[in-house]
């Protein structure tokens, strides 16, 4: 999120006008356009609203986006940007966080072998939101849960594959459990889907560090 506000200080000192790509009301975009005087930035939120934006000036204009949002979908929108605004400034490097894509990409495998997927995360969760939505396009059944008791079995009755991933804010104390859940009601045998292979590593701030 630090890297998206540092993005758009940058772009305002610049003295562009930013085009956020984001949802209405979520925290990190609720964040960013606060720190910006009023108008400084756009919020984009579809493709449709890609293609009817109106920007001060067309050739010094740039956008951001949430960290959290679909690939795809803001793949879509940048697409109808840059068709209307052949200069706009892109971000350095991608503003979607590398675990939301990662996931993204991992639930599209699964999602083509199962009858169903869910999706272990909070309901305001933006980016378990957006793992149903990617579930639900490759035409699997996709629900969002936050814990075991939250499962539909009547929906899953039907089921013979059944995907499970979470957001990336959910603790694997709740996944153990719906995979508990699972095991306990029926004769199952798990194949595990590794996606990317994630190998980012964070520095511990100097003062913990030490």
């Amino acid at each position: 999120m630090s890297k998206v506000h540092r993005e758009a200080e940058r772009h305002f000192k610049t003295g562009r006008h930013i085009l956020l790509i984001g949802h209405a009301g979520h925290p990190e975009v609720v964040g960013t356009m606060g720190q910006l005087p009023d108008g400084a930035i756009t919020l984009v939120e579809t493709t449709a609203d890609a293609e009817a934006v109106s920007v001060p000036d067309p050739d010094n204009l740039a956008y951001i986006t949430q960290t959290t949002l679909s690939v795809d979908d803001t793949a879509d929108i940048v697409t109808a940007l840059r068709a209307r605004f052949p200069n706009i400034v892109e971000p350095h490097k991608e503003d979607i966080c590398y675990a939301t894509t990662n996931r993204q990409t991992a639930v599209k495998e699964i999602a083509a072998e199962c009858d169903a997927v869910v999706v272990i995360g909070a309901p305001n969760s933006s980016n378990s939101l957006r793992l149903v939505e990617v579930a639900a396009k490759q035409g699997c059944d996709a629900m969002l849960v936050q814990r075991a008791a939250d499962l539909d079995w009547q929906r899953l009755s039907g089921c013979r594959r059944v995907g499970i991933t979470a957001g990336a804010s959910a603790p694997e104390i709740l996944v153990r459990e719906v995979v508990d859940a699972f095991t306990g009601r029926f004769d199952i045998t798990f194949k595990d889907v590794a996606g990317v292979t994630e190998d980012v590593h964070f520095k511990l701030p100097a003062v913990l560090a030490r």
